[in-house]
């Protein structure tokens, strides 16, 4: 015969709450790097709850917009400074965007300053490979040839490397250096279709790419030799305002 159990269950109202903390993991960051104060400073401002950390030349303001977590990083100028301050600000922050933004110069003559270039490619302009000449022969960069120095981890100068980056169009150059050779503007814009010259976005993508955080270019026109187009420092708040609102619509997708 079987037995039936009756185990009584208390009354609605003799039950007691319990609250559980949540475990929820936190919202990863997006991180907006500008080079100079005037290219980082705004975007920090439209932050709440903000906190200030440093390392090496770069400085991280650390807040929210709109209740999203936000990472500023003004990385300081040029490839070495923004490529470390992206690296470090990765390993920090995790987050799970970057987008590198500022200000640059024209190399197309269609372009007025104000405009806003979004970079779908970035070269390093400083890596090329010149051809063989002998003493006495002199130098001609209008036909040193580009290379992708990360093509394989032989030497960048031998086998394809320079050939296959000769087969690449380009919209952001990016080098240490400041060009006023209309000539030079010319040459680039033409054999690899770079639309601006800045010193931060291709050392910004590489670190990115290299830790597999999806990456974008934003550049502003700030002076432009080509047309001239004079130089307006103001373009630098106008491409913040214009990363923000990149921003809220991306947070809205999320």
């Amino acid at each position: 015969m079987a037995t039936l159990t009756i185990i009584p269950v208390a009354n609605a109202s003799e039950m007691k709450s319990v609250s559980v903390e949540s475990h929820a993991a936190p919202m990863q960051p997006i991180m907006i790097q500008g080079p100079m104060p005037i290219e980082a400073e705004y975007f920090a401002s439209l932050l709440t709850d903000v906190r200030m950390e440093q390392a090496g030349n770069a400085k991280f303001y650390i807040g929210n917009l709109n209740g999203y977590p936000i990472v500023v990083a003004q990385t300081s100028k040029g490839l070495e400074n923004t490529a470390a301050a992206t690296a470090v600000g990765i390993e920090r922050y995790s987050p799970r965007a970057i987008i590198s933004q500022g200000t640059s110069g024209g190399h197309d003559p269609s372009l007025q300053v104000g405009d806003i270039v979004l970079g779908k490619r970035s070269v390093n302009s400083n890596n090329f490979k010149t051809p063989k000449l002998a003493a006495g022969e002199g130098s001609d960069s209008m036909n040193w040839i580009p290379m992708d120095i990360m093509a394989s981890e032989e030497s960048a100068g031998e086998g394809d490397a320079a050939v296959d980056a000769e087969k690449i169009r380009y919209y952001m150059g990016s080098g240490n250096f400041w060009n006023n050779e209309i000539d030079r503007m010319t040459w680039l814009h033409t054999n690899f279709g770079t639309s601006v010259e800045e010193m931060e976005t291709s050392s910004a993508a590489m670190i990115a790419d290299a830790y597999g955080i999806p990456f974008l270019g934003v550049r502003v026109l700030s002076n432009n030799l080509t047309n001239n187009g004079k130089y307006d420092p103001s373009t630098a708040a106008d491409c913040q305002k214009f990363v923000k609102e990149i921003i809220l619509h991306y947070i809205s997708t999320l």
